[in-house]
């Protein structure tokens, strides 16, 4: 689980500051304002690949995305990136939880 959900971390990372080029186009937001705010989701998405596996790290992760999906309201493409990667993290989960357990299985019946 930990490598699936790190490696969309890493893909958050550079949309996340792909995002935040196309803010800084926008009269609205002052440039201090969207790289504070990207710089911190984007730190935040690398210190969460290594807190994946420690308590709290997943609802972290979950708050996260959902940050991504709220910065549609300055950057409308972000709804529809921020969904993709939602989707994507909860596949991460899903499926990574998935193959620990199978891998754990094969690892017992190995030591059997």
């Amino acid at each position: 689980m930990r490598t699936l959900c790190a490696s969309t971390l890493i893909g958050e990372f550079f949309v996340i500051g792909f995002a935040g080029l196309v803010a800084m186009k926008s009269d609205d937001l002052s440039m201090a304002t969207v790289w504070t705010v990207c710089g911190i989701a984007m730190l935040l998405s690398v210190l969460l690949c290594g807190m994946i596996t420690r308590p709290g790290g997943l609802q972290l992760g979950w708050a996260l995305q959902a940050g991504l999906i709220v910065s549609g309201f300055w950057v409308p493409s972000m709804f529809f990136l921020g969904a993709v990667f939602g989707g994507l993290w909860w596949a991460s989960i899903h499926y990574g939880r998935k193959i620990d357990e199978a891998k754990a299985r094969w690892a017992a019946q190995a030591e059997a």
